[in-house]
């Protein structure tokens, strides 16, 4: 899984992105102050099994604090998009296909209305960012229906003698932008094209199809940042009203960055995702008024920063992936001694087959059963997993 983290300059991308992963990037106030892709790790919440057998965990990745487990997810932060991206314009067409593996996308807008659409500063409020909401669905539509009409040629004049060879011909010639064939059958079927002949399909058809493959492959969920600045408030009520089908998550990627680096620092007490924090010792004046400020304008008005909520809903929503832990029936720990060390984030429908090969190979290829550890009960290759549970694999090796 990897998400992209996508909007135009200026609006605050490269601060949401640092504040996730706390990789250090090039933050400023002018358009394409990030040119190359920055990838990094942030992290989702999930409630640790470990309370479940009264233990405490010791993850191998990531980290679990007070029973509540942080999964690493990969994250990539691209150059911003500027209108005419699809056409090349602003370097488009090199960071869209940074894109092409994303799984969905987080669109951060500058919700305070301080950006125009190119990045440029403006007042606070004069720009409205529902055009911006407009701008990038459409520039990354134009992104899809570009690359299928290049490909259209080689699509279409094929001949497919069943829908399941039509649909392998369509990933073959997309393979670019990563689509499975469920979501080219999802497109198809919604837009009622799977029952027209593919050499009889005009341009329309072609966009509608590219526009509605767009929606299905790669999701996106809208960052409202800068929710610190006062004239965001209003713009993020309408965000909300205007986009009903697209999640719209208020957050402060400035507020969240700065109260990790003043936990890092030691200065503060801050659990990512929380409501509040604890100061630890003495602070200065400036050091005062920025936490104050944040206190204020965000964690007490918004009830966090928003940051880890924008990744989880991401994740575990949009996404629909669970999380799943490798453990014993007799033993939760590892051979090193540490107890349920992997939390493994797995798509919707996971089998517990798929989970054996997520494991290793040698386990998907010798599997005789799965174990529910919290249950205690057998299940087949074909049973679905659900979200925490904990499944011991066994296999012949």
């Amino acid at each position: 899984m990897q998400i992209g983290i996508v909007g135009k300059p200026s609006s605050g991308k490269s601060t949401i992105f640092s504040a996730m992963t706390l990789v250090d990037v090039a933050i400023a106030n002018y358009p394409f102050t990030t040119i190359e892709p920055n990838k990094g790790i942030g992290f989702v919440r999930i409630p640790c099994i470990d309370t479940d057998f009264n233990t405490q965990c010791n993850p191998r990745s990531g980290y679990c604090h007070n029973h509540i487990r942080f999964v690493p997810v990969e994250l990539i932060d691209v150059a911003g998009l500027v209108p005419g991206a699809s056409e090349g314009k602003g370097r488009g067409n090199a960071f869209l296909s940074d894109l092409s593996r994303a799984d969905v996308l987080i669109h951060v807008i500058d919700a305070s209305g301080s950006t125009n659409e190119k990045g440029d500063p403006v007042s606070p409020g004069s720009h409205d960012p529902v055009q911006d909401v407009a701008f990038l669905e459409n520039e990354i539509g134009l992104w899809f229906f570009g690359i299928l009409q290049k490909n259209w040629a080689k699509i279409s004049k094929q001949p497919y003698e069943s829908r399941q060879k039509m649909l392998e011909g369509f990933s073959r010639a997309l393979s670019g932008l990563s689509l499975s064939e469920a979501q080219i059958e999802r497109a198809l079927t919604k837009t009622g094209l799977g029952e027209k002949k593919l050499n009889l399909w005009s341009d329309d058809d072609q966009k509608t199809f590219s526009f509605t493959l767009r929606e299905n492959a790669k999701p996106i969920v809208i960052a409202a940042n800068k929710i610190d600045i006062s004239t965001a408030e209003k713009n993020v009520k309408r965000l909300q009203e205007q986009f009903p089908k697209i999640p719209v998550i208020p957050c402060s990627g400035f507020a969240e960055l700065a109260l990790k680096k003043a936990a890092k620092q030691g200065i503060i007490e801050y659990t990512p995702g929380e409501k509040s924090f604890a100061v630890k010792g003495e602070l200065n004046e400036k050091q005062k008024q920025l936490l104050d400020l944040i206190k204020t304008s965000v964690l007490e008005k918004y009830g966090s920063t928003g940051v880890q909520n924008v990744l989880e809903k991401t994740v575990l929503e949009i996404l629909g992936y669970i999380a799943v832990f490798p453990a014993g029936v007799h033993k939760l720990e590892d051979s090193n001694g540490k107890i349920l060390p992997d939390c493994f984030l797995m798509p919707p429908h996971t089998t517990a087959l798929a989970f054996a090969y997520k494991l290793h190979t040698t386990m998907g290829e010798g599997f005789i059963k799965a174990i529910d550890v919290k249950t205690k009960q057998m299940v087949g290759k074909e049973h679905e997993l659900k979200h925490r549970d904990a499944i011991e694999i066994v296999f012949k090796g």
